[in-house]
């Protein structure tokens, strides 16, 4: 494996957030901290809520329960709290109440600002109008809006008043929205006319108005103007959101409910390779706790920092950037657009006009940037920049270290994290005071008892296995909604009280962690077990690739066989010739048993919104088969198609 390229200078050892929990609780090293957060969960738990200030309204006299199982423990019992009263209403008086809490930047460079007083009172207003709406605690009210500062509010009014936030990918088609709306049974939708893309808007209206018609639930939709007239008649049951605000005047202020500890805030929908979506069922105590963990501990926010993670309020990073950044009291910086238009370096500029000190991205998105050129950020001023978060996806090593010295300098950690939408967080995530590995995730997260095991259920060590966890966390989804059996098929049925995560993992000789990709992507060539990462890596260390998908196919010999699908680098041409040199290059790398049958050349690969690679999509599509699976998450149908003719 790859030697360390990053270590902890003093000054961030001193002054980091671990640290201060370190030696508040008198503990010499991470490892001892890590090891105690596992083996003490009775301890740890409190003292991080204690370090970091979460309020509960209510105490709670027991820190977890298992004896429904593992599956459906119970955390916090006894206790109530709010999320929007820790995020929001705590900044509306004091010092943070003047400091700049939001700021949503749009695609044409202009933006709006709120300090945390502002956030506030635009919350209440929201919630007021929620209120007059007949919207109460445990009502589910869906979101299918662009990344503006509309959606921070409606989240935390939502949850303010102890409703259920259910955020939605705007550019889903709208049966894939329609099926998780009515799965839900929301009873208000926040949307918009458009949302804006590489300069055009992209009409929303047809799809919620089809939506209206499929949602029976729904009596309510909120609309959001965005300065052009809207090209469809407004239905009944349609208000303006300015209107909508407006019914707030004279009607009593909406007051923050507290919630028992493990009551649903927000249901995040999550697409499987087979089936409908799964509603995963987040608590306002168990998401609070993790993600402030998280973003505080991984991440060491304090309230000078400027956060920006590239996300839509849709994937799982969005109310995760926000729950933690604000919580913390931070200036969180939100995006609607696309992060390389109208120029390639439209992140670069942004990065030196917000001076942004924390950036979050998808491994794809540094791919996309270094495909570009190696000088595309060069004439911008990065130095604000202190830490280099990633999430959604395997590296490349190449496009770690680009990451790692041309957006940071070779002074930002680069803090990649692995968990996903089912745990509102990380069950691996790097903190600041580790060394780093290109690659690497370093270690578990706080507090989450992972391991890598193989078929057997034992653990190993060196080789890729099944990433699993062996004790119940806070965040973990609370069932599916309204599907209690196949949440226990999906996460507990493999072994008995353990969570089988559906990734596969390594750890190397050193320790360090690293993700090898989903389960159910892993190739199986001659009885042994192949990441596809690993042989897309290789191609993109060629130099000559800038994205690629590795895929197994029946063969008569191996089982199966491995067909790579490859992304050019600009002016590179694909021919027989290179075709061959590529799968030499793989080869070499990985011996034998990794040299694909063939490398194919395509222009795009069909991905989600989140940049993650549809590995399942494309061998469906190569194999000709008709059924392709759930794509409604897919962001670039085309991708698709020209899978059948790649060549």
């Amino acid at each position: 494996m790859s030697d360390y390229v990053w270590h902890p200078p003093a000054e961030l050892i001193e002054s980091a957030n671990v640290t201060r929990l370190m030696r508040r609780h008198g503990i010499a090293d991470v490892d001892t901290l890590l090891r105690r957060s596992v083996e003490e969960p009775a301890w740890f738990w409190p003292a991080i809520i204690d370090d970091l200030s979460i309020k509960f309204d209510q105490p709670f006299h027991t820190v977890f329960d298992t004896r429904r199982g593992f599956a459906w423990t119970d955390w916090f019992l006894g206790g109530k709290l709010n999320i929007t009263t820790n995020c929001i209403d705590r900044h509306r008086q004091g010092p943070n109440a003047d400091r700049l809490a939001l700021i949503a930047e749009h695609e044409d460079g202009s933006a709006r600002s709120y300090t945390y007083f502002e956030l506030a009172e635009a919350v209440d207003k929201c919630a007021t109008a929620m209120e007059v709406a007949k919207i109460k605690a445990g009502d589910r009210v869906g979101a299918v809006m662009p990344m503006t500062a509309e959606v921070v509010i409606q989240m935390f009014a939502t949850m303010k008043l102890g409703a259920i936030f259910i955020p939605i990918f705007s550019g889903f088609a709208a049966p894939a929205i329609a099926e998780r709306l009515k799965d839900a049974k929301a009873k208000l939708l926040f949307t918009a006319e458009s949302s804006a893309r590489r300069g055009a808007p992209l009409q929303l209206r047809p799809i919620f108005q089809q939506l209206a018609k499929e949602v029976k639930s729904l009596e309510t939709i909120v609309v959001l103007g965005r300065g052009e007239p809207p090209p469809m008649a407004r239905l009944a049951n349609e208000i303006p959101w300015q209107s909508f605000l407006a019914t707030a005047a004279g009607a009593e202020p909406a007051k923050t409910v507290s919630m028992p500890a493990m009551d649903p805030a927000i249901i995040l929908y999550t697409s499987g390779t087979s089936g409908p979506a799964k509603g995963t069922v987040h608590s306002h105590a168990g998401s609070l706790v993790n993600i402030v963990k998280e973003v505080a501990y991984a991440f060491d926010i304090k309230n000078t920092d400027r956060f920006f993670w590239l996300s839509d309020i849709g994937w799982m990073m969005g109310p995760w950037e926000l729950i933690g950044g604000l919580f913390l009291g931070a200036t969180v910086t939100i995006y609607e657009g696309a992060f390389n238009w109208p120029q390639p370096d439209r992140l670069g500029e942004m990065i030196a006009k917000r001076h942004l000190s924390i950036l979050g991205i998808s491994p794809t998105v540094a791919r996309l940037l270094r495909k570009s050129g190696d000088d595309v950020l060069d004439r911008h001023d990065l130095s604000s920049l202190r830490i280099l978060g990633s999430t959604g996806e395997t590296w490349d090593e190449d496009s770690w270290m680009w990451f790692f010295e041309k957006v940071g300098g070779k002074r930002c950690p680069v803090i990649n994290i692995s968990g996903g939408t089912d745990i509102i967080g990380c069950f691996l995530s790097p903190l600041p005071l580790h060394s780093l590995k290109p690659c690497s995730l370093a270690a578990p997260g706080l507090g989450m008892a992972v391991d890598v095991w193989n078929e057997d259920g034992k653990p190993v060590r060196g080789e890729v296995g099944y990433l699993v966890c062996t004790q119940p966390a806070p965040s973990m989804t609370r069932g599916l909604w309204n599907d209690a059996k196949r949440y226990l098929d999906t996460y507990w049925r493999r072994w008995r009280d353990v969570w089988d995560h559906g990734d596969w993992a390594m750890i190397d000789e050193d320790g360090c962690w690293f993700v090898q990709g989903r389960a159910d992507d892993t190739l199986n060539i001659a009885g042994k077990r192949i990441g596809p990462a690993e042989v897309e890596s290789a191609l993109i260390e060629s130099g000559l690739v800038s994205e690629a998908a590795a895929v197994g196919v029946p063969d008569e010999l191996k089982g199966e066989a491995i067909v790579a699908f490859a992304v050019l680098m600009p002016n590179v041409e694909p021919t027989d010739g290179l075709r061959r040199r590529l799968i030499e290059s793989v080869a070499e790398r990985m011996g034998k048993h990794g040299r694909p049958k063939t490398v194919l050349f395509v222009d795009d690969l069909p991905k989600t919104r989140s940049a993650k690679i549809l590995r399942r999509v494309i061998r469906a599509k190569y194999l000709g088969e008709e059924d392709l699976g759930d794509l409604s998450s897919l962001q670039n149908p085309d991708a698709v198609d020209a899978i059948a003719s790649a060549q």
